[in-house]
């Protein structure tokens, strides 16, 4: 008889629940969330285990590499169909999510989700990194031009590396003003340093991999859409068809149909966000800088007199996808006639 069995993953301890073939509960526990104590766990049970859920999310990559490790018959499940299922579900706890997850695969009523490579995680983990910098130098600097225009202080335009001298002119003689934005100033200094060596470190990174030198060749595509592109696709061979991969990052739009009911909505934004921002500014500086030798644009240009600009944007960046995937698969520059 075959065994099927149910982790709902926690920070300290994770619930785990054990069904058979005919949907009987055979075992429950409270295990550390600990690769070991979960291998150990398990196997110490001595039941042919066919299918192990865990549902995606921050340890879940982490506990299913280890248990792929040891040959054990691991899935990981997608977070929006996991909760989709138990909506109907009167009570919520870890115990029931446990027991939900054992019969999920045990009926086999799951989407399996792909488990990023370290080198991929090490990559987003980069991106990340240099993207909450930035975003926390943004955010001062803003709190800064807030606070000096309540005395009149205007700070105007400036790049981020004058920013700095300006704030000091501005505030010279103003004995408070002065206390407040050396403080400031000297936080600000520290991020863009460390910024700074964060750009070059992602440059750096852009041009030791091959996938993403060959993605450069597209239009409106630099090192950071490339690397998130990259990142976030990890295994192109995972997609059947290069169409899926736009729907893959919510940028299809949203369908419910029923009898004489047939409604497209806006696009579903599922899947990963950064992915999605990225390609989006992509198609933004294809549709408004000047680009060269690619049908794209007057693709997306045409489509943006009939649809509107944001419409067209959208689209192209769907399009966009699907040609960057189709790129690495075929291991080829990007080709303007083709493309379009």
């Amino acid at each position: 008889m075959d065994y099927y069995a149910g982790i709902d993953v926690s920070l300290e301890c994770s619930s785990v629940c054990v069904v058979d073939s005919t949907g009987k509960i055979v075992r429950e526990a409270k295990v550390q969330s600990e690769p070991e104590a979960l291998i150990d766990w398990l196997k110490g049970l001595g039941l042919d285990l066919a299918r192990i859920g865990l549902e995606a999310g921050p340890l879940s990559q982490w506990l299913y590499a280890a248990m792929r490790k040891v040959s054990l018959a691991v899935e990981l499940l997608e977070t929006r169909h996991v909760r989709d299922a138990f909506k109907s579900m009167p009570v919520k706890s870890d115990r029931n999510d446990a027991r939900g997850i054992a019969q999920l695969m045990r009926l086999g009523w799951f989407r399996p989700v792909h488990c990023k490579s370290l080198d991929a995680q090490e990559v987003r983990a980069v991106l990340t990194a240099r993207k909450l910098l930035q975003s926390k130098m943004l955010d001062l600097e803003m709190s800064l031009r807030g606070m000096l225009r309540n005395f009149g202080l205007k700070v105007g335009p400036t790049t981020p590396t004058r920013f700095a001298r300006r704030i000091e002119d501005l505030v010279n003689g103003h004995a408070t003003l002065e206390t407040i934005a050396k403080a400031l100033l000297a936080v600000h200094a520290a991020l863009l340093h460390e910024l700074n060596g964060f750009e070059k470190r992602v440059r750096g990174m852009a041009r030791s991999d091959a996938r993403v030198r060959l993605l450069l060749s597209a239009p409106g595509v630099g090192a950071i859409v490339a690397m998130t592109f990259v990142a976030a696709i990890d295994d192109p061979t995972r997609f059947k068809s290069s169409k899926g991969v736009g729907a893959h990052f919510g940028l299809t739009p949203k369908k419910h149909q029923s009898g004489e009911k047939d409604v497209t909505g806006r696009i579903s934004k599922l899947g990963d966000g950064s992915v999605r921002a990225a390609l989006y500014q992509a198609a933004h500086i294809i549709l408004t800088m000047p680009v060269k030798g690619s049908g794209l644009k007057s693709w997306a240009a045409k489509l943006a007199r009939r649809a509107g600009m944001k419409k067209a944007k959208v689209a192209l960046a769907r399009k966009l996808a699907v040609v960057l995937h189709r790129m690495w698969i075929d291991n080829s520059p990007f080709r303007p006639a083709a493309a379009a």
